[in-house]
């Protein structure tokens, strides 16, 4: 049985959530109702933001990396598009983004695998189901993330080459929200080469661009 809080029904508050900063090797939550805007922001150089999100509704309605990399036939983001749930129905869609570098491929990092690659640090798989518990949510799978401020380069020989992060403290993406929904977003490190410095990131919503305070 699918078990959420209160404050994720129909008749949730829609006010404005609060910014939230997210340190480095952590992960942090925010509630963005239909039409506010949700901006992730870089506070640091070379930031990786793995993002998750889950209908307030229905958690069994996720945003869904495979569902939109299929609904737009591309594996990269661009200016306008559509980020579905695995319903095929849109959650958001991307507007102001000072970075384009995003990744569509992989999937999140589990303390296993970074350790593997000689890492210390708990992986993003275990932080995001932490903060799920916390919010008092169960869902009957954990998708795979959108990974923002990452680029990853598909070969034509069908390999995944990694590129160097290119972020800056300051950088940021904006989404106007279509759908009323639960983000965690995840600042852990991802274990992959040139994308494996983790940097605090910052949450805010707002109604209009002009309200966004200055980075």
């Amino acid at each position: 049985m699918l078990l959420m809080r209160e404050a994720f029904t129909e008749n949730a508050d829609r006010s404005l959530a609060a910014s939230v900063d997210v340190a480095a090797g952590s992960v942090g939550s925010i509630r963005v109702m239909r039409g506010q805007l949700l901006r992730i922001s870089a506070l640091g150089d070379g930031a990786v933001a793995s993002l998750f999100g889950f209908s307030q509704q229905d958690p069994a309605v996720w945003l869904s990396v495979h569902h939109t990399r299929v609904f737009s036939n591309s594996y990269l983001l661009g200016s306008g598009m559509r980020m579905v749930n695995n319903r095929r129905r849109p959650m958001m869609v991307l507007g102001k983004d000072s970075v384009k570098r995003h990744d569509l491929l992989l999937p999140a990092s589990t303390r296993a695998f970074l350790a593997e690659q000689g890492y210390d640090g708990e992986g993003c798989i275990e932080a995001v189901s932490a903060e799920l518990a916390r919010l008092g949510m169960s869902v009957p799978k954990l998708p795979d993330p959108i990974n923002l401020f990452m680029h990853v380069a598909l070969m034509r020989d069908g390999s995944i080459v990694p590129e160097p992060n290119l972020t800056r403290a300051g950088d940021s993406i904006t989404c106007r929200v279509v759908m009323d929904t639960q983000f965690i977003v995840s600042a852990c490190n991802t274990g992959i080469a040139g994308n494996d410095n983790p940097a605090p990131l910052r949450l805010s919503v707002a109604e209009n661009l002009t309200d966004f305070n200055p980075e």
